[in-house]
């Protein structure tokens, strides 16, 4: 028996995770640029193009309504507002050689010019916070309590060295019960835990102290989950032509311990085969009460070929909110993905970090293969809470690097020279096409090497 994957399959899943994360930049982008819109037109200046994607040489569609040409582009790289008078990704020199006209954006004071520019990350916020509360009014929370963690928890090698052990159920986090099994691990990762009170399958209690770089040790060990769930399995299936069933495992073969390491549940498994010290596994099976060793060698990816099958699960629950509730509950889980998301940049700037910035193919498998409304909703929002944060980086073609310099502008009373902003944005540019390039390089290395 072997779980293969046809062409056809993966072309399926291919359509469906594109089609979805189409659809959710095509809406963040729209509205990201429609906070710029609405607060020029309010301050009466002129905007000569709203476009959803770039129009390089052409455009897909094109209307003019007023004063505003609105279109599709044919390159699905973002989108953009065009507003007279003003420096951006246009380089329009012809129009800011001639004398300023009132209408245009370089005449207006920089109060109104800041405003305009902060629209875009102020809409993305915002748009996050409304989706999180509207999934939470429409499909409620689903989690597992830590009554129900009938098996406790795997612990990662990380985790064990600074004295959890396998099986360990938190009580308490920081002195506060531990009744939800949810967020510890990114929570350790981006917050401040100081302890961590654990029940071990003994029945004896013991308070962890967490060290203040947790986190760093965490990301550093490719670590990034501290804890998983813990339940036991089965092999369901193996794979042909995969390092098993070359090395003789047979279905039905029970694994019974890895390099001298018991295996009882499916975290052993994974923590066995992730710390292994050699590149070949002495792997015990038993079948019919009959023992016998085999030497494995993971692939390149770790993978033996064996497809495993929980023969438990963790009970859910399922937790439903008023609207004024999910106004709360919406509003919490937005400030933390914002939070969260700021705090993950102390690890991607660091060497390590940098090799796993992804791409539109990474961001593109976050999304279900199969398509999936609640899931897509809370996708579409921390997408929204990453382009909001993307763009207020102090880069001069992004939002933020005109926030940057209207800043200067109002606080040394002193405007920059067109000249220093047109180079200025012209570097920017070539920055962030550096970055993108970098971005989806990684992706294609990844995909190529595995």
């Amino acid at each position: 028996m072997s779980t293969e994957f046809t062409a056809v399959d993966y072309m399926e899943t291919f359509f469906i995770k594109a089609a979805q994360l189409f659809l959710a930049l095509s809406i963040l982008v729209v509205l990201h640029e429609l906070g710029h819109f609405i607060p020029a037109k309010l301050f009466k200046t002129k905007v000569e193009k709203f476009y959803l994607f770039f129009d390089v040489k052409f455009s897909l569609f094109k209307k003019k309504i007023g004063e505003t040409v609105y279109g599709i582009g044919w390159l699905p790289l973002g989108g953009y507002v065009k507003i007279a008078g003003m420096i951006d990704e246009s380089m329009d020199k012809e129009q800011m050689a001639q004398p300023p006209q009132p209408w245009e954006f370089r005449s207006k004071p920089a109060w109104q010019r800041l405003i305009i520019m902060l629209g875009g990350v102020t809409v993305n916020f915002l748009l996050a916070f409304v989706i999180y509360i509207f999934v939470i009014y429409t499909w409620g929370e689903t989690y597992v309590d830590n009554n129900d963690l009938k098996y406790g928890l795997g612990v990662s090698k990380t985790m064990e060295t600074i004295g959890f052990e396998q099986g360990d159920k938190i009580l308490s986090i920081d002195g506060v019960p531990y009744e939800e099994v949810g967020s510890v691990n990114s929570n350790l990762m981006f917050r401040t835990i100081n302890s961590i009170k654990v029940l071990r399958p003994n029945g004896e209690t013991k308070d962890i102290t967490i060290p203040e770089d947790i986190g760093t040790r965490l990301f550093e060990s490719g670590d990034r989950s501290g804890f998983t769930r813990r339940l036991p399995f089965k092999v369901d299936s193996i794979q042909p032509d995969f390092p098993a069933i070359k090395a003789g495992f047979k279905l039905g073969d029970q694994i019974v311990s890895i390099d001298g390491y018991n295996i009882d549940y499916d975290s052993d498994y994974a923590y066995a085969i992730k710390n292994r010290k050699d590149s070949v596994l002495n792997i015990k099976v038993s079948q019919n009460g009959v023992e016998r060793d085999l030497k494995i060698q993971p692939n390149e990816d770790s993978k033996l070929g064996l497809i495993i099958r929980n023969t438990d699960t963790l009970t859910r629950s399922q937790r439903d909110f008023s609207f004024a509730q999910s106004i709360t509950k919406g509003a919490s889980m937005g400030y933390w993905t914002i939070s969260d998301y700021l705090g993950q940049f102390k690890y991607i700037f660091t060497k390590k970090g940098a090799k796993e910035i992804g791409g539109f193919a990474a961001i593109g498998q976050l999304f279900p293969s199969k398509w999936n409304w609640q899931a897509f909703w809370m996708l579409t929002a921390f997408l929204s809470v990453m382009l909001a944060v993307l763009n207020l980086l102090p880069i001069p073609a992004l939002d933020g690097g005109h926030v940057m310099f209207l800043l200067y502008e109002m606080i040394s009373g002193r405007k920059p020279s067109e000249k220093f902003l047109e180079r200025a944005q012209i570097i920017g540019f070539f920055i962030l096409i550096a970055l993108v390039l970098y971005a989806n390089g990684n992706d294609i290395f990844k995909a190529i090497t595995g």
